[in-house]
């Protein structure tokens, strides 16, 4: 299939250019500036999108059979400006499954985000769950899955919307914005500094889900979509929860495994307990994943990530520290 992925050179983006690459698809990756074919996936075509220009748009979606938008401002960024973070995640959005739906795309993915139920997350939640989180971040992806749902609910293409997790694990090039998540945070901590720094008790309850698994899902949506289903909307995670101080334990073992040396695990003194939530429980019961061996997964995603941090940044006291 050619597939057409923006936010090509994201963190998610590129690792499911990559993933998408090697099972033998066209990549097309969107960007809005200007870029060459990159060395971390050769064979893909770069187009630059002008996302204000409806024929821009409409031309990089001919002769395409699947979209992933996976482009969009971060929360930060849609915290320091809400305006532009409608305009981006919303209205842009909107543009491009308008063009999607006049150039004849057969499928348009929509990466939203976990986030649009509350935050923090808790409880349990499905994709029945009213979203209920008012932070631009939030709101400004409720508006773009809207644009797609309303496209697809019209039968005018086969538009299906994700909500993402916290998805964690090595990006597909340095430059991928992925350092303020708090594995990839962690474990490029222990390898540079040779300690683990929590900003908190550590208590706060997570979804985690290696990205390994989301391109894997990724990929049935784009391949198959989900035939003889009318849902259009389908939460992507890991459907089990671990506290930041678990996966902080979890990150120093399987670095003491691979280095040989056990990082120190550092939590501010006088931290604030998180207020209390009930626990999480965030359900992906639509989807065909094998649950049982989740453990080996997560190792494994955190195993490939200190790895790179480890050839990237190096090891405290060698060459490049």
């Amino acid at each position: 299939m050619r597939v057409l992925v923006t936010g090509g050179f994201g963190f998610v983006g590129a690792r499911l250019g990559v993933h998408l690459d090697r099972q033998g698809h066209e990549v097309i990756l969107a960007s809005r500036t200007e870029h060459q074919s990159p060395d971390w996936l050769p064979r893909a075509r770069v187009l630059q999108v002008d996302w204000r220009d409806a024929e821009t748009l409409e031309r990089c979606c001919r002769e395409v059979d699947v979209i992933v938008h996976a482009s969009g401002m971060n929360a930060q960024d849609c915290s320091n400006d809400p305006v532009a973070a409608l305009e981006v995640n919303g209205v842009l959005t909107a543009r491009l499954a308008a063009a999607a739906d006049r150039a004849a795309v057969k499928r348009f993915i929509y990466l939203s985000t976990a986030h649009v139920y509350d935050s923090p997350l808790s409880g349990a939640i499905d994709e029945n769950t009213c979203p209920r989180n008012l932070h631009p971040y939030a709101t400004s992806h409720r508006a773009g899955e809207d644009a797609v749902l309303h496209l697809a609910r019209q039968g005018r293409m086969d538009g299906l919307v994700v909500r993402l997790s916290n998805a964690f694990g090595p990006p597909a090039h340095p430059k991928a914005n992925c350092w303020s998540l708090l594995v990839n945070d962690l474990c490029r901590g222990a390898v540079q500094n040779g300690c683990l720094s929590l900003r908190s008790d550590g208590r706060q309850i997570r979804d985690f889900v290696p990205l390994t698994d989301v391109c894997l899902i990724l990929e049935e949506f784009v391949t198959r979509g989900r035939a003889g289903s009318i849902r259009r909307l389908y939460n992507v995670g890991a459907a089990r929860s671990l506290s930041v101080m678990e996966m902080a334990t979890k990150i120093q073992e399987r670095f003491s495994l691979i280095f040989d040396r056990t990082p120190e695990l550092r939590v501010p003194a006088g931290a604030a307990a998180p207020e209390e939530t009930a626990p999480l429980i965030f359900s992906c019961r639509h989807l065909d994943g094998d649950a049982s061996d989740f453990e080996r997964r997560l190792c494994a995603e955190i195993d490939a990530l200190l790895v790179m941090c480890r050839d990237w940044y190096s090891l405290p006291g060698k060459k490049g520290a």
